[in-house]
C-alpha cells in the first residue's frame, strides 16, 4: 500500500517516555522568536490602534493555531523518525518543486528584508554613524558568521537571551502605558467591528507564522530529541514558547490600544512603523523609554534573521541530502554540510544587492505570490501526513488536532487570497 512505510532501523523497541521538564525547553523558544518579526509587531500595533482591545480574542486564537501547527510538525519528526521534507516528498514530486521554488525566491527577498529590519533600530540608536544599508549589510554578515561557526546549543542559548530581552521590553511597555484591564477582558469576547476582518485574520494567522514553523521539527532533532519518548517534552516546550509569543502580541496590542487608539495617532505600515512608535514613546515617556524600546525592536528583528539563517538552511540541507547526498554527506552534522552553508551564503550575499535598489517590484511580486501559499501548504500537508499510515497509529491526529489544523489551513487559504489580491499587479 502506498501509504505504508517501513519502520526505521533501531526503532522497533518502545522508546523511553521522558518526563516533561522545564529544563529541556529550547526549540520552541527558537521557533517562536524567529516567527515573530518586526512586521508582526507593527501589524499588532495597527490593529490595536484601529480597534483598541476589541481584537484581543483574535491574538489568543492565533496563539492556539500556532501551538497546533508547531506541535504537529514536532510530532511528525518524533513519531516517525523522518524529517518533514521526507514526509512532503512521500506525497509526490509536486511538493519538491514547490519547496525549491519557494526557498530560492523567498530566501533572496527575505534576506534583504531581514537585514533592513535589523538595521532600522541600529540606525535610530546610533544616528549619523553609517547609512542604513551598511547597517543592514553588517547585520547580515554578523548573522552569517554567528550561524556558520556555532552549533545548535550556542544558537539556542543566544536566542533564549534575546527572547528574554524581547519579553522584558514588551511587558515593560505594556505596563508603562497603563492598560485598561476592564476593556482588555472585554476584548476576549469574539467581536468583529466593521472593517476589522482583514486585521482579525492577520492577528490569527500572521503573527508567528512563517516557514520557520516547518523548521521546528529540525530544531527538535538538533536538540537531541529523536523519538516518541520526547513527545511530552516537546509539547511542553511548544506550549511555553507560544504562550510567550502570546505575551508579545498582547503587550503590543495594549500599547497600540493605549498610545494610538486613544489619541487617534496612526503609524506607517511595515517595519518603519516601529520607528514611528519610538518617536511617540520619546515624546510621551522620554528618550530612555524610546531607547529601551529600540533595543527590543533590534532583538525582535535579529532573532528572526539568525533564526531563518539557521532553520531554513537546515530545511534546505535536508532537501539536498535526498537529491545530492555528496553535498550533505551522511555522518556530517546538517549545520556543517556544504548544502547548509551554501544556503547561508544565498541568504546573505545576493540579497545585499537589493539593499542598493529602491523598488525591486518584480521580485517582490513573485515573493508575495509564492510566500502567500506556504502556510496553507504546511497546514494541509500536515493534515495529510498525520492522518495516513505514514504516521504510527498512536500518534496520528485526533479530532481536536484535525479541527485545529483544518481551521488553520482554511484560514491561511483566505489570507493567501487576500495577500495576492493586494499585490500591485
Amino acid at each position: 500500500m502506498a501509504d505504508t512505510v517501513e519502520e526505521p532501523a533501531g526503532r522497533t523497541a518502545a522508546p523511553v517516555m521522558r518526563r516533561a521538564s522545564w529544563r529541556h525547553i529550547g526549540p520552541g523558544i527558537v521557533v517562536a522568536a524567529t516567527g515573530v518579526g518586526a512586521g508582526d509587531l507593527v501589524a499588532t500595533l495597527i490593529a490595536g490602534g484601529k480597534f483598541g482591545y476589541t481584537l484581543l480574542w483574535a491574538a489568543v486564537v492565533g496563539c492556539l493555531v500556532k501551538i497546533s501547527l508547531a506541535e504537529a510538525a514536532g510530532r511528525w519528526h518524533l513519531a516517525t523518525g523522518r524529517t518533514l521534507f521526507d514526509g512532503w516528498r512521500s506525497l509526490g514530486r509536486w511538493t519538491t518543486f514547490y519547496f525549491v521554488g519557494y526557498v530560492i525566491v523567498w530566501g533572496f527577498v527575505y534576506g534583504a528584508a531581514a537585514m533592513s529590519s535589523s538595521a532600522l533600530p541600529l540606525g535610530a540608536l546610533f544616528p549619523d554613524v553609517m547609512d542604513l544599508k551598511w547597517w543592514g549589510i553588517l547585520c547580515g554578515l554578523v548573522g552569517l558568521a554567528f550561524v556558520w561557526f556555532n552549533r545548535y546549543a550556542v544558537f539556542e542559548k543566544v536566542m533564549t537571551v534575546m527572547v528574554g530581552v524581547m519579553f522584558v521590553v514588551t511587558v515593560y511597555l505594556a505596563v508603562r502605558v497603563a492598560p485598561n484591564l476592564g476593556d482588555a477582558l472585554a476584548g476576549l469576547v469574539p467581536v468583529l467591528p466593521e472593517g476589522s476582518l482583514v486585521y482579525t485574520l492577520g492577528l490569527i494567522g500572521g503573527v508567528g507564522g512563517t516557514i520557520t514553523l516547518a523548521a521546528y521539527g529540525y530544531w527538535v532533532n538538533a536538540k537531541g530529541w529523536k523519538d516518541a519518548g520526547w513527545m511530552k517534552v516537546m509539547r511542553l516546550d511548544n506550549r511555553v514558547a507560544y504562550l510567550t509569543t502570546g505575551v508579545f502580541v498582547v503587550a503590543m496590542l495594549f500599547v497600540g490600544a493605549e498610545l494610538l487608539h486613544s489619541s487617534g495617532v496612526a503609524i506607517a505600515k511595515g517595519d518603519r512603523g516601529l520607528l514611528d512608535l519610538g518617536t511617540i514613546l520619546a515624546d510621551r515617556y522620554g528618550a530612555a523609554t524610546a531607547k529601551i524600546f529600540l533595543v527590543g525592536f533590534f532583538a525582535t528583528s535579529f532573532t528572526s534573521l539568525i533564526g531563518v539563517w539557521h532553520g531554513v538552511s537546515l530545511l534546505f540541507a535536508d532537501f539536498v541530502a535526498h537529491y545530492r547526498p555528496s553535498l550533505a554527506p551522511a555522518g556530517t552534522p546538517r549545520d556543517r554540510s556544504p548544502a547548509f552553508r551554501g544556503y547561508l551564503l544565498w541568504l546573505t550575499f545576493p540579497p545585499i544587492s537589493l539593499l542598493f535598489l529602491d523598488q525591486p517590484f518584480g521580485l517582490v511580486i513573485a515573493y508575495g505570490v509564492i510566500g502567500a501559499f506556504f502556510m496553507p501548504f504546511l497546514a494541509l500537508t500536515l493534515v495529510w501526513l498525520l492522518n495516513s499510515a505514514r504516521t504510527p497509529r498512536e500518534w496520528r491526529n485526533g479530532r481536536l488536532s484535525n479541527a485545529m489544523l483544518g481551521v488553520a489551513g482554511l484560514l491561511f487559504v483566505v489570507l493567501c487570497v487576500q495577500q495576492v489580491r493586494e499585490l500591485p499587479w
